[in-house]
């Protein structure tokens, strides 16, 4: 009896593409809840529980430089679990970092405050978001990776995109329990209250890690590993064949800077005493805005599929520098129905093209066999640099923190690096999937391999 020919690279069984894309939606939406619920606790109760509530200015400051810590952890975290990833696959780190991320933020929910024990409370604070940012790095790229190589070869944008609409639905989840908690009483809301999200991710844990443990790893990454074997050192892999990929995806995720700013310092903002809108309205505003970006990412993803990456991907830089200036001059009026109207269009809509389609643009510049490690090390480098973007904006803004526009602006210029990492991108969208990352370098015939 003959035996069957294996399948070829990336090819996968009846029904794991839609598996592999249900766990990456669901365990990327459980992941960056946890994410999440620090940025808005950051923005709105972390100065006075944490920080010297006699200078709040201050306070806010190193507040939001505490948001930023975790991506300046993500790079460290990039380089170690994509190692890893791509020399024991992608579905061992998927785990690993859901309960990372599950225990850290769970004792952030645990944490003496300030006025317990001194300045023990923000080291304590620091050292949880550290973990949470190393969690973060490996979640994506892992994530991402598992997707795009169960996908059909025609429609791996499609795919791949629910990692992050699966982002976007943990954004949304960790606005929508941060709602009814900003609405308690101050008393209530600063001692108890705002423990309650992160006390929530021990059922975050649990639920991912039942998801994931079931998954299968991906074909492409077995029959690497069977055939050509995985490499023994992938950052050497990556900087001898493919240091231009690995800047332009450095590049190209610095238009997370769009989503920081919108989410961190335009909340700040917005609640602050020069503008005076309420939490619960802003809250909104970015809960409405997720709602239309689960709806927008995989539409721009599936255009992606036929026209390729880069003119959607294009649209969405381009159209994110030209809509921040519009969403904090809304805000800036005071108008709540401008800043409902702006940030839903601005975010959920313009953002969602470029943050829709840049898990299948940049996991195809990549072959097989580094993937994990050249997605997970550029994106998180450029992560970086956005997490601290908050920061920077709030020193931009001036003493007062009311000047939008230099904020806006600041914004706008880190949209120009995707825009020039983009341009100088190939079109990878009818590439075959075993050929990823692998024409004109040779990869194939490499010999920094060891067969698993």
């Amino acid at each position: 009896m003959s035996v069957p020919a294996p399948a070829p690279q990336g090819a996968a069984p009846p029904g794991q593409p839609k598996k592999a894309a249900t766990a990456a939606w669901i365990g990327s939406a459980l992941e960056y809840y946890d994410f999440f619920i620090y940025g808005s606790a950051a923005a709105l109760i972390f100065p006075e529980v944490f920080f010297d509530e006699s200078d709040p200015a201050t306070a806010t400051l190193l507040s939001l430089a505490t948001f930023g810590v975790a991506y300046a952890a993500r790079p460290v975290g990039a380089v170690l679990l994509g190692h890893i990833g791509d020399r024991m696959g992608r579905k061992k780190i998927m785990v690993f970092t859901l309960i990372l991320m599950g225990v850290s933020t769970f004792l952030i929910g645990c944490l003496p405050t300030r006025d317990q024990v001194g300045t023990l409370a923000p080291v304590l604070l620091v050292l949880c978001r550290i973990l949470q940012g190393i969690s973060a790095a490996g979640e994506q790229a892992s994530a991402n990776s598992m997707t795009l190589e169960h996908a059909p070869p025609h429609k791996r944008g499609f795919f791949t995109s629910f990692t992050l609409s699966g982002t976007q639905g943990g954004q949304l989840i960790a606005t929508l329990v941060f709602l009814p908690v900003a609405a308690l009483p101050e008393e209530h809301l600063l001692s108890w209250g705002w423990r309650v999200p992160f006390w929530l991710s021990v059922v975050v844990a649990v639920v991912g890690y039942v998801i994931r443990r079931k998954l299968d790893e991906t074909p492409a990454f077995a029959q690497q590993a069977a055939t050509r074997g995985v490499a023994k050192m992938p950052l050497a892999v990556l900087a001898r064949d493919h240091w231009a990929d690995v800047l332009r995806v450095v590049a190209g995720a610095l238009i997370a800077s769009v989503s920081t700013i919108f989410t961190v310092w335009a909340l700040a903002y917005a609640t602050s005493d020069s503008v005076g809108m309420s939490r619960t309205a802003m809250l909104w505003v970015g809960a409405l805005a997720n709602v239309v970006a689960l709806a927008a990412i995989p539409l721009w993803a599936t255009l992606s599929d036929r026209i390729g990456r880069r003119p959607v991907y294009l649209i969405g830089a381009v159209g994110s520098a030209v809509t921040m200036f519009l969403y904090l001059w809304a805000i800036s009026t005071g108008s709540y129905a401008l800043t409902f109207l702006t940030g839903i269009i601005a975010f959920g809509v313009v953002y969602s093209a470029a943050n829709g389609v840049w898990p299948a643009f940049y996991g195809e510049m990549f072959s097989t066999r580094v993937r994990l490690s050249g997605v997970a090390i550029g994106t998180q480098i450029g992560f970086a640099v956005a997490g601290f973007a908050v920061t920077f904006a709030a020193r931009i803004a001036g003493p007062d923190g009311d000047d939008w526009f230099a904020v806006a602006l600041f914004t706008a210029a880190l949209c120009v690096p995707p825009v020039i990492a983009a341009l100088s991108a190939r079109e990878t969208h009818r590439v075959p999937t075993e050929e990823l990352g692998e024409r004109a370098r040779g990869d194939a015939a490499r010999p920094e391999t060891v067969t698993a």
